[in-house]
């Protein structure tokens, strides 16, 4: 969700598709860094105060996730991380707390040093799932700048990513129970 101006293409129409899931939502998140957003300067307080505090952004998501809960639906998300975990990332994990608290189901999937790549999880492959039929295909720059969010209406694409959302799901662990190396 934002409430900030955003001229990236699909930004409006994502957070509308967002705001609207009937039943189930599920982020897929692959890259090791991402940038570019409001995310920036909660990640240079982190460093200054090693405390996440939520942007006002990620405030109104779990409050949205949290009402979305409450009524029945599911929210979950993926990350699959490499390790060993570099601040970024640990600021990233730590700032789930929040999503978990509004009743998003967070996983992680770890991958070891010289550990292979999760089996039927494409790297780079970020997307959301909304209801298992509606495919939001992430694009983000080589410094993990978020550069677009395309629809995707290919209906192979969206049961390719039912399939990539449960091979994700099944390869994961809650988020709290992951204890970075």
């Amino acid at each position: 969700m934002t409430t900030r101006q955003d001229s990236r293409p699909g930004i409006d129409e994502l957070v509308k598709a967002l705001s609207g899931f009937r039943y189930s939502l599920f982020r897929l998140e692959t890259l090791q860094r991402y940038s570019g957003s409001s995310e920036d300067e909660a990640l240079a307080e982190w460093r200054r105060s090693g405390t996440v505090t939520p942007t006002e952004e990620l405030r109104q998501w779990c409050a949205h996730i949290q009402r979305r809960v409450r009524d029945g639906c599911r929210a979950q998300r993926v990350h699959v991380v490499t390790e060993p975990l570099t601040d970024y990332m640990r600021f990233e994990l730590a700032s789930y707390a929040p999503n978990v608290e509004a009743g998003e189901e967070v996983r992680v999937i770890p991958v070891p040093p010289n550990g292979e790549w999760p089996a039927d999880v494409p790297s780079g492959s970020d997307f959301w799932l909304i209801d298992a039929r509606q495919l939001w295909s992430m694009r983000y720059a080589p410094d993990g700048a978020w550069l677009e969010a395309e629809p995707v209406t290919d209906v192979q694409r969206i049961v390719d990513a039912c399939a990539i959302r449960d091979a994700a799901l099944a390869q994961s662990r809650p988020w709290r129970d992951y204890h970075p190396r």
